[in-house]
């Protein structure tokens, strides 16, 4: 799996395969990539609606791999 962070964006989960995530409050399953919220003001939390863009989200980029 890679994790990227996207500079003045999302946490993006992605994996060779496809992944499941239950969220904890809810029945609602996802399947990846996964899109993360890092603003805070998306409407879809956790996952990123693209607010970020509207209200000027700036932050670093980075990436982390696993093995």
């Amino acid at each position: 799996m890679k994790i990227k962070v996207i500079a003045n964006g999302p946490i993006v989960l992605d994996t060779e395969d496809s992944v499941t995530i239950s969220l904890a409050d809810s029945s609602e399953e996802k399947t990846g990539p996964l899109f993360l919220c890092r603003c805070g003001q998306s409407s879809t939390k956790p996952f990123c609606d693209g607010t970020h863009r509207k209200v000027g989200f700036e932050a670093t980029s980075a990436e982390l791999a696993t093995q």
